[in-house]
């Protein structure tokens, strides 16, 4: 599974009205740090800059990710409209010890 690195929990927010649907939006991104693959299977040797889009708690409240390492939960993948494989990054954070 993919490790992701998460340093601050500083986030980025976007709000507005959709164009066509005219309803407003209120949207945050929180950045993190995904530990990629090359095509041989070897590791990349730094990680890349990621966005994630976060998701909503019952108050309505932004949930954030602590700093920490995390990797994917399985739920994050899943079939698309058109058949093929997407990600929609969930994270789960890594035990130590």
């Amino acid at each position: 599974m993919l490790k992701v690195t998460i340093t601050s929990t500083a986030i980025r927010e976007m709000k507005g009205v959709g164009k066509t649907s005219g309803k407003p939006y209120h949207m945050a991104f929180q950045t993190g740090w995904v530990h990629t693959f090359e095509r041989d299977g070897n590791p990349m040797p730094f990680p890349e800059k990621i966005e994630l889009n976060l998701d909503r708690n019952e108050a309505g409240d932004f949930q954030l990710y602590q700093p920490g390492e995390y990797q994917l939960h399985p739920s994050s993948l899943y079939v698309d409209h058109n058949g093929g494989l997407s990600v929609a990054p969930r994270l789960v954070a890594v035990r130590k010890g």
